[in-house]
């Protein structure tokens, strides 16, 4: 027959399992707003059962009961799904990368606007346009000079700014260089820490968690892999390059390239990521920031020199009065000499010629005539805003425009190029968030702590540990019913 001391001991293995389980139940609660917590949950089996001692004992069906121990505490979580989140994440973070840069180049553009570089332009055709209508007036020519000094202060501003994104996202590479690095390092650590425990039989769920929030961040980054390793450690690899080597991680830092540009390196050679966010500043910086500076070049270079094409050859005031011919450029290089004619070499460096800054009857409004220009003459003036509209061949130069246009049209494609490629980059980036979205919901449906469901687990096992107590209870007045009450019959 059965001890009755059998059923002290299923009581107590009851009570112990119970309270395991409500601590877990716990600690998820504590943990329900934690980044990257991962809920826990303990697992149960039923003991070993024994068969019924006794010489004498019946062959019965089963064995005896020894009630319950908790054998894990298992982290409710899906690897498949970890690696879906990581695989769209990097795309999203691509995505990230150059909808910043795309964003703040259409803030500095700032077309259509009343300040963007197209009005300015349009101001100064204009101006030319008026001063054709009076070509001695002095307020005419003071308007044309302002205007067309505007013009040149704003591709000025406009590539200084776009300088000033470049360098930004240059130092964006650097930081995120060592961002990476960090993460790489913390990751290892987490290897030895976890490496040091698993032997030893323990689960170490929360520093899984901490783990795998490090590697969703570096996800975002760059390309990861992540395989399992030896004792619950993780081997993680960036554009299949090697990163983390169990307890050891391989150094991200960067290096000057022959453009003064940072590079990350990795395993001692230069690192160029292909996707996540360090992808999109990578072809921010090195293609879409330089493409849009190119573009303001070649239309600076070119609009200037049409429009010096024509001033040199036309006749200003001083001309009249002088006789002979200034043969003056309008614009020329910040670098040019006093006197000299050279013509702007870039966005970036145009300046109204000097000549023209300290005298407005420099400007060169007439056209050679037979037997001297008359003061009335605004033929050159005309030529100048017909600029406006003179469609330009294409060429072989870098300077050249590849197609033939207006300069009005080439800058109009080029805000337009810059528009279409901000909206692509919304849309992808949109849609990468709602994958990520929906995939990281996956995730925290099975993994996530919700607080109803645990206040029901709690209700729980809180029944079954005042259960397992009721029958402690019960086996303990049954004991004491055996050992103080029987054989005392008749007293």
């Amino acid at each position: 027959m059965r001890s009755t001391f059998h059923g002290i001991e299923v009581s107590k293995r009851g009570l112990f399992a119970q309270q395991s389980a409500l601590n877990t139940t716990g600690h998820n609660i504590s943990n329900a707003n934690t980044e990257g917590y991962t809920r826990q949950r303990a697992n149960m089996q039923a003991t070993t059962g024994l068969p019924y001692p006794g010489m004498m004992a019946t062959i019965e069906p089963g064995l005896l009961g020894t009630g319950v121990n908790v054998v894990s505490l298992q982290r409710l979580r899906e690897d498949f799904l970890d690696a879906q989140f990581r695989n769209e994440n990097k795309r999203q973070g691509y995505w990230d990368g150059r909808l910043e840069t795309l964003e703040k180049l259409e803030g500095i553009m700032n077309e259509p606007s009343d300040t963007g570089l197209q009005k300015v332009m349009d101001q100064m055709w204009q101006a030319w346009q008026d001063l054709a209508k009076d070509p001695t007036n002095t307020s005419a020519r003071a308007v044309v000079r302002e205007r067309s000094k505007a013009v040149a202060d704003t591709f000025n501003s406009l590539y200084k700014h776009l300088e000033e994104v470049q360098r930004d996202l240059n130092n964006v590479v650097g930081v995120k260089a060592m961002e990476i690095n960090s993460l790489g390092q913390q990751i290892a650590s987490l290897n030895r820490q976890i490496g040091d425990i698993v032997p030893h039989g323990y689960t170490p769920n929360d520093l899984y968690d901490q783990r795998d929030v490090l590697l969703d961040k570096l996800s975002k980054l760059v390309e990861v892999k992540v395989t399992p390793a030896a004792n619950g450690m993780v081997n993680v690899t960036i554009e299949n390059r090697n990163f983390v080597n169990g307890i050891e991680s391989q150094p991200v830092a960067t290096q000057q390239n022959a453009n003064g540009l940072l590079d990350m390196t990795l395993e001692g050679g230069v690192f160029v990521p292909t996707t996540g966010y360090m992808a999109g500043v990578y072809e921010s910086r090195n293609q879409i920031v330089p493409n849009l500076m190119h573009r303001l070049d070649v239309l600076a270079i070119n609009l200037t020199k049409e429009i010096n094409e024509v001033h040199r050859k036309g006749v200003s005031l001083n001309d009249m009065k002088n006789g002979g011919s200034q043969d003056l450029p309008f614009f020329v290089d910040v670098t040019t000499p006093a006197g000299g004619k050279d013509y702007p070499k870039g966005a970036g460096t145009i300046t109204i010629n000097p000549a023209i800054l300290a005298s407005l009857d420099a400007i060169a409004a007439a056209q050679p005539e037979t037997g001297g220009s008359a003061a009335g003459n605004n033929k050159n003036a005309l030529a100048i805003a017909a600029i406006k509209f003179k469609v330009l061949q294409p060429g072989p130069g870098p300077n050249d425009l590849k197609e033939s246009s207006s300069l009005d049209d080439y800058y109009r494609y080029t805000i337009g190029q810059l528009g279409i490629d901000a909206q692509e980059a919304v849309r992808n980036q949109q849609n990468a968030e709602m994958i990520v979205g929906t995939i990281d919901n996956q995730r925290q449906s099975v993994s996530g702590v919700s607080i109803d469901d645990e206040m029901a687990e709690l209700v729980k096992y809180q029944h079954a540990y005042t259960a397992s107590a009721r029958v402690m209870t019960s086996m303990d007045e049954i004991l004491d019913k055996v050992i103080n009450g029987m054989g005392r019959v008749g007293l």
